[in-house]
């Protein structure tokens, strides 16, 4: 996505970076230069403004709430064994499969929830 006038950080590159600002996961001179390509940019303003919103919105919906605890018994377990491992291959595998065991138990949860 670009705006199509030049500017000191590209597009891409900020559009890239929009959950660390949001997060506020940059270092000060990095989230400066982002708000200022957010003003002088109205598309990836607008982008920002769709992640903001998903962002409030996953809170509202999903914060607040703890894993319970035999979830958080398993993940510590598997990232221990995704550390121990060696083989960067190997980690990367392990790593995914942990991501994933946390997504379904999410959805099981918001399933149950609904």
């Amino acid at each position: 996505m670009s705006c199509g006038k030049p500017h000191e950080t590209d597009c891409a590159e900020v559009l890239s970076e929009v959950w660390l600002y949001l997060d506020h996961e940059c270092d000060q001179g990095r989230m400066e230069l982002l708000r200022t390509h957010l003003q002088e940019c109205h598309p990836c303003l607008e982008e920002y403004g769709i992640e903001e919103h998903l962002k409030l919105l996953l809170a509202k919906k999903c914060g607040g709430e703890h894993a319970p605890e035999e979830l958080r018994r398993r993940l510590r377990a598997r990232i221990h064994e995704a550390t121990v491992t060696s083989d960067s291959a190997v980690e990367t595998v392990e790593t995914v499969e942990v991501e994933v065991d946390v997504e379904v138990e999410v959805e099981a949860r918001a399933a149950d929830n609904a």
